[in-house]
């Protein structure tokens, strides 16, 4: 499966093809919730399960430690990133920031082709998510995911902004909200990204950027108060974002955006 912002697998030498094969097997565990948020990552035992040496395993996660996926800490050992309510919000504001600009240009413009094309996708993405449930295998989680993510992506390439692009795909925003919508277990309404899709395919810059912005607060809200409830009011955090509860955190977040004209939420 190939991702936005990652190149494909290529034949090349065999200690980098190793350690790009690594990297994209324990990536893929992270992202399929087989190893959840803070959940440990041994180098010696990924590589008995993997059946690879020590070496790629170690550039791997390094790869992912700079991707912000995984994380050392002292005392603790490498681990999955156990992110603070804060780290999440921020994600958001991002992702916000970006994919809100994307909505305007595309309602502005995006062809007539391309309208069609992604409201086909949009409601592809809607029929693929609502098929997965408490017992669905890890692939096709995968592989339903990174349909997704591709969905959101290809809403900017056709914006035709090059610098749109390469900013989404270099933040990776859209990979850590896999990561907490799979962590989260969420689930969206039906029809949720075909009428996100409809709103921006009417060419009316106001609604795309409206139905844009009521799409990703929607999924921040939801991932907060799940989060909060899975870890429990005692659960450590990282730095100062841990002097606040998750909840505190959310009913911070939801204050200040209540009263923004452009903001609605839709359950």
């Amino acid at each position: 499966m190939i991702l936005p912002g990652n190149t494909q697998l290529k034949r090349s030498k065999p200690n980098s093809n190793l350690s790009q094969k690594a990297y994209y097997l324990i990536r893929e565990k992270i992202l399929t919730g087989r190893i959840p948020l803070g959940g440990p990552l041994s180098r010696r035992g990924l590589a008995r399960e993997l059946g690879m040496s020590f070496l790629p395993i170690s550039q791997a996660i390094e790869r992912l430690e700079y991707e912000e996926l995984v994380e050392s800490l002292p005392r603790v050992g490498t681990r999955v990133t156990m992110p603070t309510p804060q780290n999440i919000r921020e994600h958001y504001l991002l992702r916000e920031a970006l994919e809100c600009q994307a909505a305007r240009l595309f309602a502005e413009k995006a062809t007539s082709k391309q309208r069609l094309e992604m409201q086909k996708i949009a409601r592809r993405v809607d029929k693929m998510l609502s098929q997965c449930g408490a017992d669905t295998d890890a692939g096709t989680i995968f592989r339903t995911q990174a349909f997704h993510m591709s969905f959101h992506m290809k809403i900017v390439e056709c914006t035709g902004s090059v610098a749109l692009s390469k900013a989404l795909e270099r933040t990776q925003v859209l990979t850590f909200n896999w990561l907490y919508d799979i962590s989260a277990k969420l689930t969206l309404p039906g029809k949720w990204h075909g009428q996100l899709m409809d709103a921006l395919a009417g060419r009316d810059c106001e609604v795309a950027e409206r139905a844009m912005r009521t799409h990703i607060n929607f999924g921040l809200q939801q991932i907060q108060k799940t989060l909060a409830q899975q870890s429990g009011p005692g659960r450590p955090g990282r730095g100062r974002a841990s002097e606040k509860s998750p909840r505190a955190v959310s009913l911070g977040w939801r204050k200040r955006t209540v009263g923004r004209s452009s903001v609605t939420t839709s359950k």
